[in-house]
């Protein structure tokens, strides 16, 4: 158990490696993680590891977060996985007037077995360009300012990226982002254009995506998926992909705390 535990958290660690922030400030053992506002992935507090010496109440490092926080202009956020320390921090959350958003599955697939998409027009960079940018940009309605947060959290990295495009008929119908590390392939933005739904699009990026990540040695994928989104849940088990763990965000809005002085 102690063994699934491990793994199970690396792939956390991924997920955070293939999703940054703008800032990443350590208190304590706790990552707290700040993107100007843009996606609760980069903008939370992850409570992932132990203070080496006990340093005070969990009560005092919450309030030490939301000061941070509010000062930046942003709501309070905790992502609460299986791995938090401390172990009772999400009923504190909750008793301290935390909401539980967005249950999320994280869900895994070998990459053995793969079927050939169907629809070969595949555009594959390993940089962020300008044109998947405002595709991925279009097919989620993104603001100006998210654009430009997106540009400033994908810029080269160390890891092995992959940006796609799918098209039919010259035309961008499907787009996301693969991240490698160590083997493991994680999967971002998976977005179909909102005309283009319901046609196996998503599926068919999804394989080429999977197929690219063999060829470059990972053996295993991983994504990130809102229970909420069904149309999604239904094709990644359609794919194969289990759920290896669930986690879910505390969020305190700012005007529900106190004001912070300057």
């Amino acid at each position: 158990m102690h063994k699934q535990i491990e793994e199970h958290k690396q792939i956390e660690e991924r997920s955070l490696n293939a999703w940054p922030a703008l800032q990443t400030f350590l208190y304590d053992g706790w990552l707290l993680r700040f993107a100007d506002g843009y996606t609760k992935r980069s903008n939370s507090i992850q409570p992932l590891y132990a203070p080496e010496m006990q340093s005070g109440s969990i009560s005092g490092k919450v309030r030490r977060c939301e000061s941070l926080y509010t000062s930046a202009g942003l709501d309070t956020i905790f992502k609460i996985t299986p791995f938090v320390t401390p172990g009772d921090l999400d009923p504190f959350l909750e008793e301290r007037g935390y909401e539980r958003v967005d249950p999320t599955s994280v869900k895994t697939a070998p990459l053995t077995g793969l079927r050939e998409p169907s629809l070969p027009e595949i555009r594959i960079e390993e940089t962020l360009s300008t044109d998947w940018l405002r595709t991925m940009a279009a097919f989620q309605h993104l603001s100006e300012t998210n654009q430009g947060i997106t540009a400033r959290l994908l810029q080269p990295s160390c890891l092995k990226k992959g940006f796609f495009t799918l098209y039919k008929e010259g035309k961008p119908v499907a787009c996301g982002l693969g991240v490698i590390e160590q083997g493991d392939i994680g999967l971002y933005d998976i977005v179909t254009n909102p005309n283009e739904r319901n046609k196996g699009y998503g599926e068919q990026l999804i394989l080429h995506m999977l197929q690219w990540a063999r060829r470059e040695g990972a053996a295993r994928c991983y994504l990130l998926v809102v229970q909420q989104n069904l149309p999604a849940v239904r094709l990644y088990e359609k794919l194969n992909f289990q759920e290896i763990y669930t986690y879910w965000y505390r969020v305190k809005k700012r005007a529900d705390l106190p004001q912070v002085s300057d």
